[in-house]
């Protein structure tokens, strides 16, 4: 007999498990001590970071691509994607013997396009185009009409959440003896979050659905608060497994119904979490996977003694965008800082600066000044890393006192984002 959640929105995820069970990889669900001893509660995380393709996006696409006709396989499929989806798709084309278009925006991480790539061994075609999965959805789209293929949407279509939702399958089965308190899901186009929240709700009604989405890319909060989904004008591309400027008109309804709050995270504190895992775990995980652990710090108060699943959903990760992870991480943290700072052009300022102004512990990691002549002052712009939020404070008094000239600059501003 068909549940009260799969039969309200037609969704069948016990079979797409049986489907699926000799092509994914059962994940772990374990115990992380660290994070446990942080929150001072059970918290266990559902590691699809090490599924084959390194992301729960495979469970999806070969949950509707193994239910297409033959004549449908042999016109081939066509998807978009920020990555991840599309290294699902092009791993089911090769399982499945069809030919792929997948269509990334051009900001994809080089590692996400190879690893594509690897995984379609020879099935597939990579198109790179557009700023924004939207933008290569809308190409992709159209190319599939064009060619007369079927198009795998990354979100979108009740076997792509039921895909997704043999997540929760498998955490149940795992957590046959104990009551889930509360688990946290990332949220994008909401796939993910509509299947496994649809079958823990369903077979675990106690549980607290929570989605995680980031701050920069708010579409399913937009949609919540407007009633229905709705395009975002613009959005923070940082966290790209979840930066999508609208949420699925199925996904909409069912998270609408099963989750029960949706956190949104700042990605500076995703960047900082990144980072935790990577030092205190040896986890790595990209943007998106960081987001349901990124969001315990906003709820550890509630969270004392309650047993906690939080889906780490990939580890697609870019090593070259580790710089950029540690200073968005070190911005949000308050441990560095960027100035405007007007020096006055006489003997011996920069050396008082650094002997005055600076603390012990202060360290200049960026200096660019142009002295100019017939000027009583110039500008330089000045990076600093401090040990903690006190000693920033301890710094702007004494450039006070200094009586220096000084502007903090906001990296998210318009300037900020150029300078910085």
């Amino acid at each position: 007999m068909l549940s009260k959640f799969t039969e309200e929105f037609g969704l069948h995820i016990e079979e797409a498990a049986s489907r699926l069970e000799k092509v994914v990889r059962k994940t772990p669900l374990e115990v992380n001590l660290s994070l446990s001893r942080d929150t001072k509660a059970n918290v266990y995380l559902k590691r699809e970071d090490l599924q084959i393709v390194r992301s729960y996006k495979l469970r999806g696409a070969y949950s509707m691509m193994s239910g297409l006709n033959d004549d449908e396989l042999k016109r081939g499929v066509v998807c978009a994607s920020a990555g991840n989806h599309a290294q699902g798709v092009a791993y089911s084309c090769n399982m499945l013997n069809t030919k792929g278009v997948i269509f990334m925006p051009k900001i994809t991480p080089k590692q996400k396009v190879s690893q594509t790539r690897m995984f379609g061994n020879g099935n597939i075609e990579i198109v790179l185009t557009g700023d924004t999965f939207d933008d290569c959805a809308d190409a992709a789209k159209k190319f599939t009409i064009e060619h007369n293929m079927t198009f795998i949407p990354p979100f979108d279509h009740t076997k792509i959440i039921e895909g997704q939702g043999t997540i929760g399958v498998e955490i149940l089965e795992k957590f046959k003896d104990g009551i889930i308190d509360y688990i946290f899901i990332p949220i994008g186009g909401g796939g993910l979050c509509a299947g496994v929240g649809a079958y823990i709700k369903e077979h675990s009604p106690r549980t607290k659905v929570i989605g995680v989405e980031p701050l920069g890319a708010p579409s399913m909060t937009a949609a919540f608060e407007a009633g229905h989904p709705v395009m975002l004008p613009q959005i923070d591309k940082f966290v790209d497994g979840a930066a999508v400027k609208k949420v699925g008109d199925l996904t909409f309804p069912i998270c609408k119904k099963v989750v029960d709050e949706v956190c949104l995270v700042p990605e500076g504190e995703v960047c900082t979490t990144i980072l935790n895992l990577y030092n205190r775990d040896a986890i790595v995980v990209e943007p998106a996977g960081a987001l349901s652990i990124a969001a315990l710090n906003h709820y550890k108060e509630k969270l004392e003694g309650k047993n906690i699943v939080c889906i780490v959903s990939g580890s697609n990760n870019d090593i070259n965008r580790m710089q950029e992870i540690k200073e968005r991480s070190l911005i949000f943290e308050g441990l560095k800082y960027y100035f405007i700072v007007d020096f006055p052009q006489r003997t011996n300022t920069l050396r008082d600066f650094v002997n005055r102004v600076l603390g012990e512990h202060d360290d200049i990691v960026r200096f660019e000044y142009m002295k100019k002549n017939d000027r009583e002052s110039g500008p330089a712009l000045v990076g600093i890393e401090v040990d903690s939020r006190e000693e920033y404070e301890k710094l702007i008094e004494r450039m006070q006192d200094y009586d220096l000239d000084f502007t903090l600059l906001d990296p998210t501003s318009d300037v900020g984002k150029y300078i910085v």
